[in-house]
Parts: structure tokens; C-alpha cells; sequence
């Protein structure tokens, strides 16, 4: 039966069983909104600006594990969800964005709201497409979910041009696809398996190092009865976190620019360490070369190829879904019954315990000011430690990082390639949407949250109760704290001072207002905000916190992991 191209692109959705689609409408895509409004196989979510649309998208991915879409139109419909695609990009989530364009034969003339979209967001998606006959429309669906969820998961752009959209064609969505070009490895080569079970056995001072490929692949279960079955410890990169339970004992924390110093220690002094979804990106290790000082043997596992000894050199790649990797390198342990020396390995956790005696995270509880680490440590205790914590970017993003332990995989959403200021409350609604009944918190910065605070309009359209948690200290903090380090302590424009009454601004959007000013009431306000009374409003806390609060420790660009600034040192 013959449909038109916005018929084709909202079956193809339906036919995806996508759930929600967030987006914004527009000239060039109204023929899809039309038939949009016309089906109950989705439900679209109408965003305040196209950048809100994929970062909730993003999250929804993100939380779920399913691929989010996004729907903006020609122009600067598309131009304005590009810091979206990037920030999914750069984190490796599978979404699938669906932009308009100008009829087909005005591209290139610079008819209204036309932007080469294809060109503008190529160095920044996995793949995209430019539809040029209605009836490739339900095949490049196919393709773009296909691409955006295997092998290595990323954004995928579909860029359909108006008249395409009321063309006609006969529709049928493939059952399956088949790229010559794209057939991602997902099985580990049996050889270098066995080369890195042999390595492990050997290891005197080992190191299990887990990135955010561990939470795309799913493979958290087998991650902690790799670490249970040997004895390892585990230290999570900031996108790895959940990755293993904070809470267990043998997790060291994060590393990194901001880990912990017994993880960044370990990481630095350890003989064979095990790479697991991770990059060794430069916010992880610091100097390579520094890294590189000390003799170590590394076992790298990742599905993309390209990010194996793209800055460390590796002794052992294994090119597959992490996964099936963990499952095929657990069964050659157990099979073999090959063992890391427990003499050795007692005498590490002895060092390692030195090092955690330090307590690097320690800060002054007896402040007459509210310390942002306070906050969160409350928001663990209230939440059970069970919530979704979405974040923006900046002192707040580490505190959230550092002090909520997150047990679970999925439990923590925050923009970790890119660094994008205003993720947070999107995030939030993407996830809360995903899960209605879940207690979802976006703890964010008084600068950050001004980015898409107009998205506390969608919640309010949409009744999205998200509780947002603002780390209000007047300056847009990490901006900050590297010029009070590194800049004499001239703080050029990082000064916030015109910040509106957030407490106004959320009531005057409909929803609930708290200041909080003393470190005494921050637990009921928590508890208030997350109580049952509460629970279907949007409740928007503005904790005033204190200004000189610095995020330790750090390791400054340029330096070496082992050599932090440590709170105690200033």
C-alpha cells in the first residue's frame, strides 16, 4: 500500500517501537508532525529548544539502553541540536536524529532555513544520510537504527528534505540489514584471550580499569565476578561509574583528574592492568609519558578498534563486545584454575589500603557554610543511594562523581567527552520519562542550569517531576578554581552577578521553590523535596554553598596521575 514520506518516517519510528520522540517543530518537517498527530504508536515530547531535544533523547538512551530520537527541523532547527549530536558522539550513545531540509531541488541555493546539515554534522555522528528518494526512506531507518546501536554506539542524522516527505512510494520496513562496509567484530580473537588470561594469573600488582564501554555493553555482572573471581581491584572512569558497585570493597573510586588518590596510585604502580571499555583519554592518565614511566603490561578490551593504543601503547588487544569478551575470558580462568599469586596480591591490597588511609576526600563538616560534598553525601542517604543523577559540567559534576556511590550501571548521566554546560535538566527528563515511577535528581550549578532553564517549561507541560539540586556558590566554580590555581587568582568573567531568585523563577514556571542557606537544613530539605507529598511536582532547590569550595584532588593539565594537589598539601 503506498504511504507518503512523513507516513514512512513516523511507521518506521512505530515500527522501531521507539517510545518517545523529543522534538521541536518546524516548516520543513510539519508533514511528519501532521502524521505524527494523527498515530498513537509514540509519544512526542515538545521540547523549549532543539539542543534540550537531544540531550533528553540522549539520556533517555543513556538510562534505558535503547535508542533515542530526536526530531528538529531545517536550518537552525538542525544547527541548534548539533552540541546535542556532539555530546552524544563523544560519549558513544546511540541516538537517531531526524532533521528536515529544503525541497530537493532548492539544496544548494540557499533557500530559506537550508543548512548542509549532512556537512555541518559529519565530524560528529557515526554516520548520516541525506534522503533523496521516498523510497529509500524506510531502508536508511533500518540502517541508521542498525548503525547507531552496534559495534561501537553513536548518533545517527537522517536529513529529509520537505518534498520528500509528501512523496509517495509502497512501504515495507526491512526485517533485517546487511552492510558490506559495516560488520563490527563482537567476538574476541581465542588467541589473545588466552595470551591475557595467562597475564592476569601472572600479576603481582594487578588493576582492573573500567570504562563507560562496560555500561554501553552490559556487561557490569561480568565485570564484578571478573574482579570477585580474582581478587582485583577496580577503579571506574567518570562515564564508568555504576560500572561496578561503589560500595564494594575492592572499588578504589574514580581516577583521573579528580579520582581518588588511592585509584590514580594504584593505576600508576600497578604491573598488569586490564583496560576494560575505556580510552586512557587524557582527563584518565594524565601525561602519557608520565604514565609510560612506569613498566607495566596492559590487556586493552574495546569494540572500536581505533581506540586501541591510540595514546597508550598495549601489550594485549582484544577487539570485541566487552560483554562477550568478559564472558569467553571468565570461562578460560575458570577453565584453567590459573591463579594471581596470593602472597603478591595481599601485599598490594596492603599498599592500596595505605593509600585509601589517606582519605582524599575528606573536607570540613563543621562549616557554619553549606559544603557542596555535604549535599550530596545527603542525596545518597536519602535516595538509598537508588536514584538516576543526571549532572551538568563543571565542581558540581566531580562533587556528584565523587561523594553519590553509585552501585548500579545506568544510574549516572552526565556529559563526559564534551563537557557540555545545560545537559543536566534535559538529562532529567529524559530519564524520568523513561522511568515514571524512579526518583531522578540533577544536581547542577547555578551557571549550568541557566543554559536550558527553559526546559523547566517542557517539565511543566509534561508534568516531569524531576528534583533539581542546584550548588549555588556565585561563580561558575570550575572556571574558578583553575584561576585561582593557575591565574593568580584573577577571576576574568567567571563571577555570576546578576543570578535571578531561582525560587521565583521555578514558581513562576508552576513548580516548587526551596532556598536552603544552613547546613542544618539541607537533610529535610532533601527529604521533603523526595517525600510522597511531593513526589509528582518538580521541585527546584537553590542550596547557597560556599564560594572557595575547591574540588580535590586534582591532577593539573599537563601533569603526571600520581602527581595531585591534595587539600591537605594547601
Amino acid at each position: 500500500m503506498e504511504a507518503t514520506g512523513a507516513e514512512i518516517v513516523v511507521r518506521c519510528l512505530a515500527e522501531e517501537g521507539v517510545e518517545f520522540v523529543f522534538g521541536y517543530p518546524g516548516g520543513a518537517v510539519l508533514n511528519i508532525y501532521d502524521e505524527i498527530f494523527k498515530q498513537d504508536k509514540f509519544k512526542h515530547v515538545l521540547v523549549r529548544h532543539e539542543q534540550a531535544a537531544v540531550h533528553a533523547a540522549d539520556a533517555y538512551a543513556r538510562s534505558t539502553g535503547r535508542v533515542g530520537v530526536a526530531l528538529v527541523t531545517s536550518g537552525p532547527g538542525v544547527t541548534n541540536a548539533v552540541t546535542g549530536i556532539a555530546t552524544a558522539y563523544m560519549d558513544s550513545v546511540p541516538i537517531v536524529v531526524v532533521s528536515g531540509q529544503v525541497p530537493t531541488p532548492a539544496i544548494g541555493l540557499d533557500a530559506f532555513q537550508e543548512v548542509d546539515a549532512v556537512g555541518i554534522t559529519r565530524p560528529c555522528v557515526k554516520h548520516n544520510f541525506l534522503v533523496k528518494d521516498v523510497k529509500d526512506l524506510a531502508a536508511t531507518f533500518k540502517k541508521a537504527f542498525h548503525i547507531a546501536a552496534s559495534g561501537r554506539p553513536g548518533p545517527v542524522l537522517i536529513d529529509v528534505p520537505k518534498d520528500i516527505t509528501f512523496h509517495k512510494t509502497d512501504f515495507s520496513y526491512p526485517a533485517s540489514v546487511e552492510m558490506r562496509s559495516y560488520n563490527p567484530v563482537i567476538k574476541g580473537h581465542s588467541g589473545q584471550m588466552k595470551r591475557a588470561a595467562q597475564m592476569l594469573a601472572e600479576a603481582k600488582r594487578p588493576m582492573i580499569y573500567a570504562g563507560g564501554g562496560v555500561i554501553l555493553g552490559d556487561a557490569a555482572p561480568q565485570l564484578l565476578e571478573l574482579a570477585k573471581l580474582l581478587g582485583f581491584p577496580v577503579t571506574n572512569t567518570l562515564m564508568g561509574l555504576g560500572g561496578h558497585p561503589a560500595t564494594d570493597r575492592q572499588n578504589l573510586g574514580m581516577l583521573g583528574m579528580h579520582g581518588t588518590y588511592e585509584a590514580n596510585m594504584a593505576m600508576q604502580h600497578c604491573d598488569v592492568l586490564l583496560a576494560v571499555g575505556a580510552r586512557f583519554d587524557d582527563r584518565v592518565i594524565g601525561n602519557p609519558a608520565h604514565f609510560a614511566r612506569e613498566q607495566r603490561r596492559i590487556v586493552h578490551i574495546d569494540v572500536d578498534p581505533s581506540s586501541i593504543s591510540k595514546r597508550v601503547k598495549v601489550d594485549v588487544p582484544i577487539v570485541g563486545d566487552v560483554k562477550l569478551v568478559l564472558d569467553d575470558l571468565l570461562a578460560l580462568l575458570k577453565q584453567a584454575k590459573a591463579r594471581p599469586d596470593e602472597a603478591a596480591l595481599n601485599a598490594w591490597w596492603t599498599q592500596i589500603e595505605l593509600w585509601r588511609a589517606k582519605d582524599c576526600l575528606k573536607y570540613n563538616t563543621s562549616s557554619p557554610i553549606i559544603k557542596p560534598q555535604a549535599v550530596v553525601q545527603k542525596l545518597w542517604e536519602v535516595t538509598n543511594g537508588d536514584a538516576f543523577v543526571t549532572s551538568d559540567v563543571g565542581q558540581h559534576q566531580m562533587w556528584a562523581a565523587q561523594y553519590y556511590k553509585f552501585d548500579k550501571p545506568r544510574r549516572w548521566i552526565n556529559s563526559g567527552g564534551l563537557g557540555t554546560m545545560g545537559v543536566g535538566l534535559p538529562y532529567a527528563m529524559g530519564v524520568q520519562l523513561a522511568f515514571p515511577d524512579a526518583q531522578v535528581a540533577c544536581i547542577t550549578g547555578e551557571s549550568s542550569i541557566q543554559m536550558c532553564i527553559q526546559e523547566l517549561s517542557t517539565c511543566k507541560q509534561y508534568r516531569i517531576p524531576v528534583k533539581v539540586i542546584t550548588l549555588n556558590n556565585g561563580y561558575m566554580g570550575m572556571v574558578r578554581q583553575w584561576q585561582e590555581f593557575f591565574y593568580g587568582s584573577r577571576y576574568a568573567e567567571s563571577y555570576m552577578e546578576s543570578l535571578p531568585d531561582f525560587v521565583k523563577l521555578a514558581e513562576s514556571y508552576g513548580h516548587v521553590g526551596m532556598k536552603i542557606e544552613k547546613p542544618e537544613d539541607v537533610e529535610a530539605a532533601l527529604r521533603e523535596a523526595f517525600s510522597p507529598a511531593l513526589k509528582e511536582r518538580l521541585v527546584f532547590m537553590d542550596f547557597i554553598t560556599d564560594a572557595s569550595e575547591n574540588v580535590f584532588p586534582m591532577v593539573e593539565g599537563g601533569k603526571g596521575l600520581s602527581e595531585m594537589i591534595l587539600a591537605e598539601e594547601l
